[in-house]
């Protein structure tokens, strides 16, 4: 089977096992290959082409992936959902890179009634048109700030602070941390706020010590997440550090250097998918993707975002058999509207990072299977009991 790669500007048209003879789906694909978040992005367009490599048809039909560079601008990313609905007359968007570009896309593609997957973790996006038309990969905040606040408590962790991005992000962050700790009776004791485009957190990172919290949550991801990280242990902070998933890549640990040793990150599987047992569904899913990763981009995947986008391609590749098992043909409305029944149908579809069930009623589709403690040691990941 021949791969054919056409660029164009910022698109790019990737034709899997093209039959003139045979209708094809087409898959919009919004990532951040430019801008402060492309550190994300990349990754992202990297675990795209992974499931591409892993599963190149459907039901006999061939999927092509038109790509766009969003430039982590909310702006960019809605004027590329147009683009890609508007004009390219796409049958399916997964995107993108930060969470305000997502939320910017997933309205639009509720709009213009597209079924879509979102790649990075978002409020619950409104309803469109016969109900909803997005769901998520990511995990939800809150079902990782219940990890880690368990873990806080076998800490005999009581107070904890917070400094993070002063973005959707940081606000989804930091109300599901307040939401877990309220629970278990951990007060949260500042909100401390930093953009990610920042050189210094230093004052952030003052006031937080100075609060004296039993230990420190940070909500920021990939590279400029390290700031807190990097600026805690200059001033000789001792206490536990807890990150989040947006840190588990090369990236976060080239830049963090020694001063990431020891934080906790709650994660998918996927990132320490050797150290799981045997029995874990996800195991065999999340080596098949190393493999497919591997073949699609030369190397080996280092780490977790690719992982989001690869799921996003199995979940969409599961709905888009159950949907053009109805009849419906791609390239029409009623293809639409089979693709975003099956989404919201989605049962037990095994992934890197979850085991995914969508419903109507929740645009997240994972458990506790989909949540592990993983602990920084010498630059590697280290599955916590």
């Amino acid at each position: 089977m021949r791969y054919r790669i056409c660029a164009a500007a910022t698109a790019i048209s990737l034709v899997l096992a093209a039959t003139s003879a045979r209708a094809e789906i087409v898959v919009g694909f919004v990532t951040g290959l430019s801008g402060p978040i492309s550190s994300i992005g990349i990754p992202n367009a990297k675990g795209i082409a992974a499931g591409a490599a892993h599963k190149s048809e459907v039901g006999g039909e061939t999927i092509r992936i038109i790509q766009l560079d969003d430039a982590s601008d909310p702006t960019a990313a809605v004027r590329n959902t147009r683009k890609l609905v508007e004009q390219e007359k796409v049958d399916f968007l997964i995107g993108t890179s930060g969470a305000p570009q997502t939320v910017a896309m997933a309205t639009v593609a509720t709009e213009l009634n597209v079924p879509m997957i979102a790649i990075s973790p978002i409020a619950e996006p409104a309803k469109g048109d016969g109900g909803p038309w997005v769901v998520q990969i990511p995990h939800p905040q809150l079902l990782l700030a219940q990890g880690v606040v368990a873990d806080m408590k076998k800490r005999n962790v009581k107070t904890i602070g917070f400094i993070g991005f002063s973005d959707a992000l940081g606000d989804l962050m930091y109300n599901s941390l307040t939401a877990a700790a309220q629970e278990a009776g951990i007060k949260v004791v500042n909100n401390e706020r930093y953009a990610r485009t920042d050189t210094s957190v230093m004052p952030q990172v003052l006031k937080t010590i100075a609060a004296r919290p039993d230990a420190i949550m940070v909500g920021g991801t990939a590279t400029p997440g390290a700031l807190p990280v990097l600026a805690l242990s200059e001033r000789g902070y001792k206490g536990p550090i807890y990150g989040n998933n947006g840190m588990i890549s090369t990236d976060f640990l080239r830049v963090a250097g020694k001063a990431a040793d020891g934080l906790i990150c709650p994660t998918g599987p996927v990132a320490v998918a050797e150290q799981l047992p045997d029995d874990n569904p996800i195991k065999a899913v999340a080596l098949a993707y190393r493999d497919a990763y591997e073949k699609a981009n030369g190397s080996k995947p280092t780490d977790g975002f690719s992982a989001y986008a690869f799921d996003g391609w199995v979940v969409f590749t599961d709905a888009a058999r159950r949907a053009l098992e109805s009849g419906a043909k791609p390239g029409t409305p009623a293809f639409k509207e089979a693709l975003r029944q099956a989404l919201m149908s989605s049962k037990e579809v095994v992934g890197t990072h979850a085991v995914y069930n969508f419903t109507p009623q929740s645009s997240f589709g994972v458990d506790d299977r989909s949540r592990v403690l993983v602990k920084i040691e010498q630059g590697g990941w280290k599955l916590l009991p």
